[in-house]
């Protein structure tokens, strides 16, 4: 019989860190208030909720990275905006942080959730920071509870089967 694991909404006493950008914070601070509103529906204390502001973008993976690896938090939600300008100097900032967040993420264990907005305008960030697209922040709180609940039903390091 084919076992299926999936993880689920519900989160007991765990603790959650957000990384969030002070850059593009007209965008990023919806982001936020999306991934904090969706952490309380889904039963997270606001005391076990810590937000940790950093300059900008590109800041986010290092200082994901020691969230994850401090063993307090059952998942960290990066939270950013990084709108297309008139250089390509977007693409290379996308670029890193994408890489960065996966490599927190791989290398603590922890899940580091990606939830920074990668958009051709400000209109188009605005409306995926809470506007017509959904709040892309509340999706990134979602995926963290989740993930973090399924890790709890998976084998640890070392452990055979499931």
């Amino acid at each position: 019989m084919t076992q299926y694991i999936e993880g689920r909404l519900r989160a007991g006493d765990e603790r959650f860190a957000v990384v969030v950008s002070r850059f593009n914070d007209l965008v990023t601070r919806r982001l936020l208030d999306g991934a904090l509103g969706a952490f309380r529906r889904h039963g997270v204390d606001d005391d076990h909720v810590v937000v940790v502001w950093v300059p900008g973008s590109f800041e986010i993976p290092l200082i994901a990275d020691r969230l994850a690896r401090s063993g307090a938090y059952a998942a960290v939600c990066c939270l950013g905006a990084v709108i297309e300008g008139q250089t390509s100097h977007h693409e290379y900032i996308n670029q890193q942080v994408a890489a960065g967040i996966m490599r927190a993420s791989q290398d603590s264990g922890v899940p580091v959730v990606f939830g920074v907005l990668t958009c051709s305008s400000l209109e188009q960030a605005l409306d995926r920071a809470g506007g017509k697209a959904g709040n892309k922040g509340a999706e990134a709180a979602l995926a963290a509870i989740e993930t973090a609940d399924l890790l709890t039903q998976l084998p640890h390091s070392g452990s055979a089967g499931v």
